[in-house]
């Protein structure tokens, strides 16, 4: 049963009180972690838009860029895969931040835990969070979803025994909520309105 067959279709449901009154610091959910991850994701300010197919990530896609009147807009991205991935659409792609508004990315994992997205220098390069643009699109398939972000290190190291990437960190707060504004693990980092493109690929 896809993502959302389980938090619309079936399975153990979640009451909209409980995903939205939650603390930070109460106790884990004892839930499926694709249903967490979407909890604490839209808790921290995340739009996502989830796709049955890759025909279903690109209509969402233009939809998000004709929303926000991006048509002519270059979507900066540091990440080949996304060049690669969505080459037939001819996007106005560009590595230089200072022509763009948008930041167009892959992720290393979705962290179930916290709703965060863990990036690295696959990504971002030397980059920095509060370097990139304000607006963010996030291109990610369901598999990459895992419960803690340190199993998320675990298994970049696992893919990449070679050499670890540096730059690693989460994108976690992606608008400013009365939670999480005077959260000191936030401090010195930009919002972000993030946009992220779920692929289902199970």
């Amino acid at each position: 049963m896809g993502i959302f067959g389980k938090l619309f279709g079936g399975g153990k449901k979640v009451t909209k009180e409980t995903a939205e009154t939650r603390g930070e610091h109460m106790p884990d959910l004892k839930i499926p972690i694709d249903e967490k991850f979407t909890i604490y994701f839209k808790k921290n300010g995340g739009k996502f838009l989830y796709c049955e197919n890759f025909n279903e990530v690109l209509d969402a896609l233009h939809n998000i860029i004709a929303e926000n009147n991006w048509q002519n807009k270059p979507l900066f991205t540091l990440d080949k895969r996304i060049n690669e991935r969505f080459a037939t659409e001819k996007l106005p792609f560009t590595d230089n931040r200072k022509d763009a508004e948008v930041f167009f990315t892959t992720c290393e994992h979705l962290i179930a835990q916290d709703g965060s997205i863990l990036v690295c220098s696959k990504q971002l390069k030397e980059t920095k969070l509060h370097e990139l643009p304000s607006h963010l699109i996030v291109y990610a398939t369901t598999s990459q979803i895992v419960d803690t972000i340190s199993k998320g290190l675990q298994v970049i190291k696992g893919k990449y025994p070679k050499q670890i990437p540096d730059n690693i960190t989460t994108l976690k707060h992606f608008e400013l909520t009365s939670e999480n504004k005077n959260d000191f693990l936030s401090y010195g980092s930009a919002t972000k309105n993030v946009y992220l493109l779920l692929l289902e690929d199970y």
